[in-house]
């Protein structure tokens, strides 16, 4: 394996060393599927609980994740805790970004969906400044969610926050350290996906808070800005914080000195309907799942999708065993 899993959540080393064999099992969520999943893999941790558990008898709930690795583990890691629980729960991977997710959510074609506090902030209610905290954004975004019928359960204590990247060799030659650097180096070329073109957390930012004329924008897909760093076609590009490509790419990450990508932990985003509906417990299984989310705990999850290629599901699976959670 390329990457441990001690650094997992408390207790998690011995049952998350097992997580070869889990996905060898041959759980069906993948990070390429865009259909809904109820996976062997999945369903089968929900054990004998899952018949007298508080969620039998109560309405199925679909819920959707967006189109990345870290997305379709969360997704993952609440279905199958609230499976375990004795809830009827679908899975509806890789929708989209926040622009297309959401609508999945207004048109309730999905019940909840894990999302970043700053992204609801800026992306959907389309504010322009960022809050100076995470508490701050966190309220605000639940504020927000709130004026439209939804609201937020508790935000994880990881947060995935965007950042700028570039090799070491480059940053060396220009004498860069932070984003505002840019400015001094000339023409050069940014990768970014396509959605975070007219973005605060993208190049809009990049352009009209850094004032960054000299950037031409690349759009990549996610993962691909990696490859395309080392071999040179572009110098800079748009990283996550919790990217497991991180722990195997020497980079450099400059610093966001204007703030414009915020503060980025996870809420899933809820109808209280829904909540009336499914009772307490639904709730407290999907707090009790977040509050595990340390940024050790989301990296090595990553790292063992993306780049030990084991299946959401059993990576989910495993670290909810050893947590006690399904």
């Amino acid at each position: 394996m390329g990457r441990s899993f001690a650094r997992i959540g408390s207790g998690a080393v011995a049952a998350l060393s097992a997580a070869v064999v889990l996905a060898a099992c041959g759980g069906s969520s993948s990070s390429s599927s865009s259909s809904s999943s109820t996976s062997a893999t999945s369903s089968s941790s929900s054990g004998a609980s899952a018949a007298t558990g508080p969620g039998k008898g109560k309405p199925a709930v679909t819920i959707g994740d967006k189109n990345f690795t870290e997305e379709f583990i969360l997704g993952e890691l609440y279905a199958q805790a609230l499976r375990a629980k004795g809830y009827n729960v679908t899975v509806k991977s890789n929708i989209g970004s926040s622009e297309i997710i959401d609508k999945s959510l207004t048109g309730n074609a999905i019940q909840m969906y894990p999302d970043y506090v700053g992204t609801i902030l800026s992306v959907l209610a389309h504010q322009n400044t960022s809050p100076t905290s995470a508490a701050a954004t966190y309220q605000a975004a639940k504020r927000f969610e709130q004026s439209r019928g939804f609201t937020l359960l508790d935000a994880t204590p990881f947060y995935d926050t965007n950042a700028v990247a570039t090799l070491p060799a480059y940053a060396q030659k220009n004498h860069l350290t932070t984003i505002a650097d840019l400015k001094k180096a000339g023409s050069f070329k940014y990768a970014d996906t396509p959605e975070n073109l007219n973005r605060l957390q993208g190049v809009m930012g990049l352009r009209q808070v850094y004032g960054l004329t000299n950037l031409k924008f690349v759009p990549l897909a996610i993962g691909l800005q990696y490859p395309a760093l080392t071999r040179g076609d572009v110098q800079t590009a748009d990283v996550f914080s919790t990217d497991a490509q991180l722990t195997q790419t020497k980079l450099t990450i400059l610093t966001d000195t204007k703030h414009i990508f915020g503060f980025q932990n996870v809420a899933p985003i809820v109808s209280p309907k829904v909540l009336a509906a499914e009772g307490p417990a639904f709730a407290q299984t999907i707090n009790a799942v977040s509050a595990k989310l340390t940024t050790p705990a989301v990296q090595s999850l990553n790292a063992a999708v993306a780049i030990d290629k084991h299946q959401p599901a059993a990576v989910a699976q495993a670290f909810l065993k050893a947590n006690g959670l399904a």
